[in-house]
């Protein structure tokens, strides 16, 4: 699609590299990640209650300090003692029981919710236009499924219950200090400020960077996806310096956003330390003096400066998980971004049906077969499918500044083979893509079989379409799975039929399993010409009354392409098919030839019609002119 190419944004996704894109709306991002937690609620509320019992534990623990200084090691009660110890195990056991019981079932509730984010996601990105993966590179796309998907894993793994378990630990040892001495919590709170202080300061700096972090990470693995499928090109080009470069300056970039992101990350930890230990001596210092000046018993100040201990814990550790929930909602808004992309639009209510000659009686036999297909208007009326393509007047553009076609009309007749002729740029792939309704017009009219395409639905229109690209794409799986996607319900017998009529079937045979080969890789193992011809295959499989060849043969050496071209005659007998060719030599027999330079039709003809012209199309037969 080199005229989109063309048009596109010219700094990407994300705009210019040196402006930073802010978050839209935060509170939004965490309500639909909760919304996906929620679904979990039967689980989360169990982990809920196993969360408030063990802090009761957790906290209740340490107040059994108290008897076990003041009633038993004091006195010296050896039976008191260990019926004491024995309750504090019993506990602690409990505490860990209870842990352990919530830590796995929020395994369960994670990976739950990745699975629907990762299935939403992918069925989002189905829905999409094509226009949209045109301007978004397929490795920045790539780092939602990995990268932002699995800073919500780490989260909702630990972190979530990280957080409540910290909530809930802080509360509990706050009201046990007022419980024991509301005096020396007067202390405690002067250095919970400070923390919170340090908490609000450094948050709201790291939430800006993790957002750099997560969009300049994106950015590397678009380049790096993007510098391996070029290899061949890079090397053939001597551009490894070109490549090393631009790798290193999206690097460096990622280096900066990350070094700025864990550095805020890295000094809260040493900060709520700092603050804790100077906590702990002055609650010493003042402790100590309550003791002896106002008889503050010995249990009570243990418990107390253990509650000190622990109080700083919940902060530290939910300052830490913080950090992890900033990268993680960072990483839920770039999914979410995309979830909340308009999708492609179809408003068509023209769908196909399958005719046969007892049910649709002469409409099948209008169609030219005995059994056909046929549109069904949402009136309930049939039109037979002819394959009857009309453009009238159609303007389109990718971009609004430049205009892409100019008033193009044309007509193919069932049956017909249309050719376009022009340089790279005229408009030519542009012109399939709109009868495929990948891009919606601007103004005019694209009628199928007198039906306006956007009355048609989309699923039905590109039914009733077959294309062969210029640039082949074979899935993971056996040659007979890659010819049968043409047609999922295809035999063994219709996959071969199609082979053969591409002229496939003789070199699948000399595979080493035939059919039921294994393909990796796109087809790496195939030549580039033996998976143009499983193309051709796949599209014959489909057998569609509508042929569009993209380029079809490009691939193709020239004693390959004499060898299918009986069989490419056998597969556009009684189809309507739009061929795109640069090698003149395979347009000659088209019914018309439509030469196009940029974005108009400037001559229309047979091959003989258009020698005699003298015109453009001569002057590119006899090499007095050449494509661009």
């Amino acid at each position: 699609m080199a005229e989109m190419k063309k048009g596109g944004p010219p700094h990407g996704p994300h705009g210019p590299r040196g402006g930073f894109q802010k978050p839209k709306d935060l509170g939004k991002a965490v309500r639909t990640l909760l919304g996906y937690v929620g679904r979990s609620k039967w689980l989360l509320a169990v982990v809920a209650v196993c969360l408030v019992l063990n802090t009761l534990c957790t906290v209740g623990g340490v107040l059994l300090l108290e008897p076990l200084i003041d009633e038993c090691i004091v006195p010296g009660d050896y039976v008191r003692l260990a019926q004491t110890l024995a309750i504090m195990a019993c506990v602690y056991l409990c505490a860990a029981v209870l842990s352990y019981t919530y830590s796995r079932i929020m395994v369960h509730v994670s990976q739950k919710t990745t699975h629907a984010i990762r299935q939403d996601l992918f069925s989002k990105m189905q829905s999409l236009p094509l226009r949209y993966f045109d301007t978004h590179t397929h490795g920045e796309l790539m780092s939602r499924y990995t990268n932002d998907i699995e800073t919500i894993t780490e989260i909702l793994n630990n972190g979530l219950v990280s957080l409540c378990s910290g909530v809930l630990t802080f509360i509990g040892v706050v009201a046990m200090m007022l419980y024991l001495s509301p005096l020396l919590f007067l202390v405690t709170v002067f250095s919970l400020g400070l923390m919170f202080l340090v908490i609000m300061t450094v948050g709201k700096r790291s939430r800006r960077f993790f957002m750099e972090q997560q969009r300049d990470l994106g950015a590397i693995n678009g380049y790096i996806e993007e510098m391996i499928e070029g290899q061949k090109v890079i090397k053939v080009f001597n551009h490894e310096s070109k490549a090393k470069a631009g790798f290193a300056q999206r690097n460096e970039c990622y280096r900066r956003s990350a070094t700025n992101a864990q550095s805020f990350a890295g000094a809260m930890m040493p900060a709520m330390g700092n603050i804790s230990h100077i906590n702990y001596a002055l609650t010493c210092c003042v402790g100590a003096l309550l003791s002896i000046g106002m008889g503050f018993d010995l249990g009570s100040l243990v418990v107390y400066l253990q509650y000190t201990r622990q109080v700083s814990q919940p902060i530290g550790q939910m300052s830490q998980q913080v950090n992890n929930l900033l990268a993680a909602i960072a990483g839920a808004e770039r999914i979410f971004e995309v979830m909340e992309t308009v999708p492609e639009l179809d408003e068509g209510k023209t769908t196909l049906v399958h005719v046969s000659h007892t049910a649709g009686g002469t409409l099948a036999e209008a169609a030219g077969r005995s059994d056909g297909w046929a549109w069904k208007r949402p009136a309930g009326e049939l039109v037979p499918l002819t394959g009857d393509v009309r453009f009238q007047d159609v303007v389109f553009r990718y971009v609004p500044e430049k205009t892409i076609l100019h008033g193009i009309s044309l007509y193919a007749k069932p049956g017909q083979k249309i050719a376009f002729v022009g340089s790279t740029g005229a408009g030519k792939t542009t012109i399939t893509n709109l009868i495929n309704r990948f891009y919606e017009i601007d103004s005019g009219r694209i009628t199928y079989d007198g039906i306006d395409v956007q009355e048609i639905s989309k699923e039905s229109l590109r039914r009733s379409l077959g294309i062969v690209l210029q640039d082949t794409h074979l899935f993971t799986g056996t040659i007979a799975d890659n010819i049968r996607y043409g047609k999922l319900d295809a035999t063994d017998d219709e996959i071969r039929a199609a082979a053969r009529l591409a002229n496939a079937d003789t070199f699948i045979r000399h595979l080493p399993d035939g059919y039921d080969t294994w393909i990796t890789d796109d087809g790496g193992s195939l030549s580039q010409g033996e998976r143009q011809l499983l193309a051709i295959a796949r599209a014959a499989v489909a057998d569609p009354p509508v042929l569009i060849l993209d380029e079809a043969t490009s691939s193709i050496d020239t004693r390959t392409e004499k060898l299918i071209e009986a069989g490419m005659d056998q597969l556009m007998a009684g189809r309507t098919v739009f061929v795109i060719a640069h090698r003149l030599s395979t347009v000659r027999n088209a019914k018309a030839i439509l030469v196009l330079e940029q974005g108009e039709i400037i001559e229309r003809g047979d091959h003989d019609e258009l020698i005699a012209q003298g015109g453009k199309y001569y002057q590119l037969y006899t090499g007095q002119a050449e494509l661009s």
